[in-house]
């Protein structure tokens, strides 16, 4: 289990993380705000002026950014997580040191991009007067579950990655495959009621529809649509753990 005397090595290497990725780049950490911003210029163009969205109960691109953001930052930390062990493989023969920080460090860095790149959401929302309510702080506990479930598949896929490099690019098409599987750029209300239970079973769907239930419709989430999400993210760490376990004893043989 991860111990609390080794935060101060969790805080080094995510600070690693943050400055490595921006300290040779111009506009350095505005990239975090402008890449998820110009992704949703161009998304909320074509799916709403080409294509025809439907009445969302808000404007277009605040829904869209909604869902857009979440799913950014899973897929960002499950790209940057997978080779984490292999890319650290000089650290992991020197010293001893819970395994599983350099995939959380990975996962704080992504979710402190998560955070800035939110400020552009809460001005969207301003610029387009949708109004904010008490529901608007449920989006912290939803975040956590959001980052459970996030890290849990990170650490799987990266302990799995390590000794099979195949994992990598496939679920990197698999990854592609789930997006549109999941309500970014969509609404699950667009599909009939009886195809509906497949969302419930895709977490992702789960919190991104969590999301804009608390942030947008200024309600509750769906309880049960959520239990659902809570059940997998839970199974899904018990048995990222147990895969993880079994394999970390021969990760510097392997690297």
């Amino acid at each position: 289990m991860f111990e609390f005397k080794y935060w101060p090595l969790l805080k080094k290497l995510t600070l690693r993380e943050i400055k490595s990725r921006y300290k040779q780049s111009f506009l350095g950490l505005f990239w975090v705000v402008l890449n998820p911003f110009f992704q949703m210029l161009i998304m909320s163009f074509v799916f709403s002026t080409i294509m025809d969205v439907g009445n969302l109960g808000v404007p277009y691109p605040v829904y869209l950014y909604a869902g857009l953001l979440p799913w950014t930052f899973f897929s960002l930390s499950l790209t940057s997580s997978m080779d984490v062990f292999h890319s650290n493989s000089s650290l992991l023969k020197k010293i001893y040191f819970p395994r599983q920080v350099l995939v959380l460090s990975t996962l704080f860095a992504k979710a402190f991009d998560f955070a800035l790149a939110s400020f552009i959401f809460f001005a969207l929302m301003l610029y387009f007067k949708v109004q904010f309510s008490w529901y608007i702080l449920l989006f912290i506990p939803l975040f956590a579950l959001h980052f459970l479930f996030t890290y849990a598949l990170s650490l799987l896929l990266a302990s799995l990655n390590l000794f099979y490099r195949d994992v990598q690019y496939l679920f990197n098409l698999l990854l592609t495959l789930w997006f549109y599987l999941t309500p970014v750029v969509y609404s699950t209300d667009f599909f009939p009621e009886k195809y509906r239970w497949v969302f419930k079973l895709n977490p992702m769907s789960v919190f991104i529809n969590a999301y804009r239930q608390v942030l947008l419709s200024q309600d509750w989430p769906n309880w049960g649509s959520l239990s659902i999400g809570v059940g997998i993210t839970f199974l899904l760490l018990v048995f990222a753990r147990a895969v993880f376990d079994r394999l970390q004893k021969s990760f510097a043989d392997v690297v």
